[in-house]
């Protein structure tokens, strides 16, 4: 039941119009779902025509369980047929859609097949050792009847002479004992065939989940990137294919029959099935891309070393559309329509002996103009994908008929000003975080839920900055906060759904940018000047005003933590516990640091120089914590850097305004 517990998830996805194909009138859903084990038990590839019978009692039992087998019984063959061929699909189907996905994440095949591959080697040797024997029997009983002759010739009188009696023994048991060997070799071609498909199945599962590893890496996911496995796995089915096609023509040229014209036909299949799935983007090209600009990309095929000497096999790579992508997964048709103009489109597939990988590599890409669809109500030229697909023919070794390949890269926004990057990179976060792994291309989801949208921050946050220390349960609350407009701190937004235009289409309220915006900002600004800090937890991060209010509201004066400013892109603020003109505290922010801030003089240097805060948040002695930041000496009794009490200054001297008057105040200037 194990294929049918693979096909199950997938059924809510296929078209009407492919289930109908997969499970007709004769043999419907209902059957296949009821009868999976026993389905599955029985062994399809073992019943020819040769004996019906057992197909004949196959359709008894299977009549005894479900009534609508009756219209199978007076042609028992059509069963199995059918449910052969049904079984095929299903494996086919699976090989196409990949591993399902759970809580949002691919499950990953079987790491490398090893043991699979392995059992299936051995079903090979043992089969051309059947031969080997084969032949041996053929040769002994041409030799025992030819030995017959010489003896009944010599005794034609006597029939029962002992030596004719005991070569007539011989002989009967020879041709018994070559008969069981050509049942079993039959049989075992069967066997070794089914194990192949699954062993298949199991490897184009495994490049589909690579692919998709190799997808969620773009927001940080952990990404395996090593193909020599896969490449390994590769090689090695296509060794038993050609094996098994060897032994099958023998087998043909010895006993004849039409029953081996299917396991011809599915190896054929394969075959070609192998061939085309083996052609992989090792290196994406970058997935926003400026015209008129430099880019690379590498595509690699997995079968390199079995590719045909002699003309060399040259890839050609154009850019396609969405729709172009749609049209190309459904109908496999190269589409003709050139979008966009590419330069250094061509390259060629060369092998590295030193790394026994076969790639193509496109050094000096360059889009010089691209045509745009027609876009629909607010859409924006960052929000529209494209892809890169690659074509050529390969001819592999053995093979006389070359193989059309393709394989498409990962979706591209093209733009033509950096001033649009920031939102090109949105629509590629929010594609690599919340598409399904076998969407129809490029489909998201309009919304997602609010912890989806966690995991992605955090996982590219954490890629982006290229630190361990991720985003804490503060932290998202506060985005949750930020990009939903509610500033309760008490309120769950898990399975609140977020939408795109929340995340880079409607700008925050009262600000002129957009969520993701500011998220980049404060990226960018982490991974340029602020690594360490954060990566050692001196920098508390996302914080709101109330929850800020709350943990500082107890603590003395001088108190202090570092948090993202609210309301500048790319900032990062003090705040800190003061007092006020009649004894009490109050909180206030210092205006945030920006990047050009930081590089003239770097955030230990200015805590340093800043003598109203003393005590990072709980309680731990700056001058201790920040030490290994200083660089150079600062005057810690400079006029400048402390806070008068009548009018709070900055740490530049610059008066700061009350925004909110109370005896615990929070004083802001952002």
């Amino acid at each position: 039941m194990a294929l049918w517990a693979q096909m199950t998830p997938r059924l809510q996805y296929l078209p009407t119009q492919t289930l109908n194909e997969l499970y007709p009138d004769s043999f419907p859903l209902d059957v296949r779902h009821y009868l999976a084990s026993w389905i599955e038990e029985q062994r399809w590839y073992d019943i020819t025509v040769t004996n019906q019978m057992d197909a004949f009692y196959v359709v008894l039992r299977l009549t005894q369980q479900c009534r609508n087998a009756f219209v199978f019984q007076p042609q028992p063959m059509q069963l199995v047929r059918t449910v052969r061929d049904i079984l095929r699909k299903e494996r086919h189907l699976l090989a196409q859609a990949g591993p399902p996905a759970i809580n949002g994440t691919q499950q990953p095949a079987r790491e490398d097949g090893k043991t699979d591959v392995d059992n299936l080697v051995l079903k090979v040797l043992e089969i051309q050792n059947c031969r080997q024997t084969l032949h041996q029997l053929q040769e002994d009983l041409n030799w025992e009847k030819q030995e017959m002759e010489t003896i009944q010739g010599q005794n034609e009188l006597d029939p029962q002479h002992s030596d004719q009696v005991a070569r007539q023994t011989r002989i009967q048991q020879l041709e018994y004992n070559y008969s069981v060997c050509a049942k079993k070799r039959v049989q075992l071609l069967h066997e070794a065939l089914c194990a192949l498909e699954q062993c298949q199945s199991c490897l184009i599962l495994r490049i589909k989940s690579w692919r998709w590893e190799q997808h969620r890496a773009t927001i940080g996911v952990h990404f395996d990137d090593n193909l020599g496995p896969l490449q390994t796995w590769c090689e090695q089915l296509l060794g038993v294919n050609g094996n098994l096609r060897q032994e099958l023509m023998l087998v043909k040229r010895d006993h004849g029959g039409a029953e081996f014209h299917t396991l011809q036909e599915s190896l054929a299949h394969l075959l070609q099935t192998l061939i085309q799935s083996s052609l992989v983007v090792d290196k994406q090209p970058p997935q926003v891309i400026k015209t008129q600009s430099k880019f690379s990309t590498t595509v690699r095929y997995l079968l390199g070393e079995k590719m045909a000497p002699g003309k060399p096999v040259l890839l050609k790579a154009q850019i396609i559309t969405e729709a172009q992508a749609r049209n190309l997964g459904q109908q496999g048709v190269v589409p003709n329509e050139n979008v966009g103009e590419l330069i250094n489109s061509t390259a060629i597939l060369e092998h590295n002996t030193s790394s026994k990988s076969t790639c193509a590599t496109f050094r000096n890409m360059s889009i010089r103009k691209i045509k745009r669809a027609d876009r629909k109500g607010s859409e924006s030229v960052t929000e529209e994908k494209f892809a890169l697909l690659f074509t050529t023919e390969i001819t592999i070794t053995g093979c006389e008929t070359p193989y059309s390949i393709q394989a498409i890269s990962l979706p591209v926004v093209v733009i033509v000003h950096g001033s649009q990057e920031i939102n090109a990179m949105a629509t590629i976060i929010w594609d690599c975080a919340f598409s399904e792994p076998n969407r129809i291309p490029f489909i998201v989801p309009e919304r997602v839920p609010w912890k989806q949208m966690c995991e992605a921050l955090s996982s590219k946050f954490m890629s982006e900055v290229q630190t361990q220390r991720c985003l804490d349960r503060y932290n998202l609350h506060f985005l949750a906060q930020k990009i939903f407009d509610q500033p309760d701190i008490s309120e769950d937004f898990s399975n609140m759904p977020v939408s795109w235009a929340q995340f880079n289409k409607e700008v925050l309220p009262g600000r002129n940018f957009t969520f993701w915006q500011w998220f980049e900002g404060v990226m960018d600004l982490t991974k340029k000047c602020l690594r360490d800090y954060w990566s050692d937890g001196l920098i508390f991060g996302f914080i709101g005003k109330q929850h800020l209010h709350v943990i500082l509201q107890n603590k003395p004066s001088g108190t202090f933590l570092l948090r993202f400013s609210d309301s500048e892109i790319g900032g990062i603020t003090i705040a800190y516990v003061g007092p006020t003109d009649n004894g009490g505290r109050k909180i206030q922010n210092i205006q945030p640091f920006t990047k050009k801030d930081l590089d003239s003089a770097g955030l230990g240097d200015r805590i340093r120089d800043i003598n109203c805060i003393t005590h990072v948040y709980p309680d731990l002695p700056k001058n201790e914590v920040f030490k290994k930041f200083f660089t150079g000496i600062g005057d810690q009794g400079s006029s400048t850097a402390s806070i008068p009490t009548e009018t709070p200054m900055d740490m530049y001297g610059q008066p700061m305004s009350n925004v909110y008057g109370s005896n615990m105040c929070v004083l802001i200037i952002i």
